[in-house]
């Protein structure tokens, strides 16, 4: 997933009523024009690890003295800011707060990919330095990290209290009560579709009545694929390892028992999605290890006609597909809806400015913020205030044939399941066990379902 970061062509409008936002103008607070303001999108900018770090610094104004204990506010100081992918936070919105803080620079950093990103926060956190003030997590690991909460600092606070969704709060509380991390996006699920193989595959193309075509469970989204693939040299979908994410994100227990007990190579659920997943992959898969190089130029090339398409994943597309026409995006979901992946940050209580730290990334996550980080890369906010706001609700982009994404995406998050799939201590490495095995029998074709399968029970083994 190396690579250098290259510039794209594409441009989001935001929408008119960006002139005020609802939180602004509760709070009486004065409006600003933001019709016909542009996002340029940065092409690979979710695979790319950022070389060096961006920084802003601005002069500090006057000094004072601060009480003993205290920070001083005009202190002239560094916050660092470690991400993975594209969290949406771009040099203009880090600029933002650097303005408002002029005493303040700040430096990011973005790792390759959440593995990338956990391997780091892990090795740092145990060392007991060199962490970032603060530090992204991605939901599939963050249990592991809530081992260690006494490491982080507490955010709490009556000023971001109600700010996020119950679960997504509730996921990030520890057992004393402490809230340890701040929501940034989750990852409500569509159907992402290039409408020009469906064309020539002669099916249909408007994105209404894509959604009609897809209504049902697993089995439907299959058999319709059967179809496509017999008129087409293009396979259904790309990569056997997002339909498993697919499919677990709809179970409450799949990988481990809430009571800590690694259940993935005993669970039947488990082992019905990938006998399911392996029977239909010869027919209908890309043979692509998702996050490969071949998995990135796939989304130009046309290798396949549709994917499981979280929020985030929108970005994503749009940075690798430039200059291709086709793709759009359908308001449906195998089995009604699902949640695949979002994040938290959260402020390590090593770092040199804890205080700063929490301020900032109360700042990076209120709603304000994360608006602009949805329209940037399509990263559906965790806030209360936006899931229903219409400034969200009238975001538009042009790139999937000017798709209603924010009002789509509503809808979506509103289609999540209730009871949010319990995601353990281990089940990180768990899902990464079983990820492999589904590559080695659809991508690697080093081994069979039968033998895979026989080699993920030894990998559950060696995590016990």
């Amino acid at each position: 997933m190396a690579g250098v970061d290259r510039t794209s062509g594409v441009w989001l409008w935001l929408p008119r009523s960006l002139r005020a936002l609802p939180w602004e103008r509760s709070r009486n607070l004065p409006t600003h024009a933001h019709k016909g303001v542009t996002v340029k999108i940065s092409r690979r900018t979710t695979a790319v690890a950022i070389a060096g770090a961006t920084a802003f610094a601005l002069v500090a104004t006057g000094c004072s003295s601060a009480a003993p204990g205290e920070t001083d506010p005009n202190e002239k100081i560094t916050l660092t800011v470690a991400t993975f992918n594209d969290f949406g936070y771009s040099d203009e919105l880090l600029a933002e707060y650097t303005k408002e803080h002029p005493n303040v620079t700040v430096k990011q950093t973005k790792a390759k990919t959440s593995d990338d990103a956990r391997a780091n926060y892990f090795t740092k956190l145990g060392a007991g330095s060199g962490l970032a003030d603060v530090e992204a997590v991605e939901i599939d690991w963050f249990a592991e990290l809530l081992q260690y909460s006494d490491k982080l600092t507490d955010l709490s606070s009556d000023d971001v209290k109600d700010r996020w969704l119950d679960w997504k709060a509730n996921a990030a509380t520890d057992a004393d009560g402490r809230l340890i991390a701040y929501g940034t996006d989750i990852g409500p699920q569509a159907i992402c579709y290039r409408s020009d193989l469906f064309k020539a595959a002669g099916l249909p193309t408007d994105r209404a009545e894509v959604a009609t075509l897809l209504e049902g469970d697993w089995d439907h989204y299959f058999e319709v694929g059967q179809g496509f693939v017999a008129k087409s040299d293009a396979a259904w979908f790309d990569s056997v390892g997002s339909i498993m994410q697919g499919k677990l994100n709809q179970e409450v227990e799949t990988l481990e028992s809430k009571d800590g007990e690694i259940i993935a190579g005993t669970n039947p659920v488990v082992e019905a999605a990938y006998k399911d997943i392996l029977a239909q992959s010869p027919d209908l898969s890309a043979h692509l290890s998702q996050w490969s190089e071949d998995w990135y130029a796939a989304f130009s090339n046309g290798a396949y006609a549709t994917m499981l398409c979280p929020s985030w994943m929108l970005g994503i597309i749009e940075g690798e597909a430039e200059g291709v026409e086709g793709w759009d995006i359908a308001d449906v979901y195998p089995n009604g809806g699902g949640n695949w992946g979002g994040s938290y940050l959260t402020v390590p209580a090593q770092g040199a400015h804890p205080e700063a730290a929490k301020e900032f990334a109360a700042w990076l996550t209120a709603p304000e913020q994360q608006l602009k980080a949805f329209v940037k890369t399509g990263n559906f906010p965790s806030q209360v205030a936006l899931q229903d706001a219409p400034e969200l609700l009238e975001v538009t982009r042009p790139f999937f044939n000017d798709a209603p994404v924010g009002e789509l995406m509503a809808g979506r998050a509103a289609a999540v399941p209730a009871d949010a799939p319990f995601k353990g201590v281990k089940y990180f490495q768990v899902m990464t066990a079983l990820q492999n095995s589904l590559t080695r029998v659809d991508v690697d074709k080093t081994q069979n379902a039968k033998e895979s399968w026989a080699q993920f029970l030894k990998d559950l083994d060696a995590l016990k």
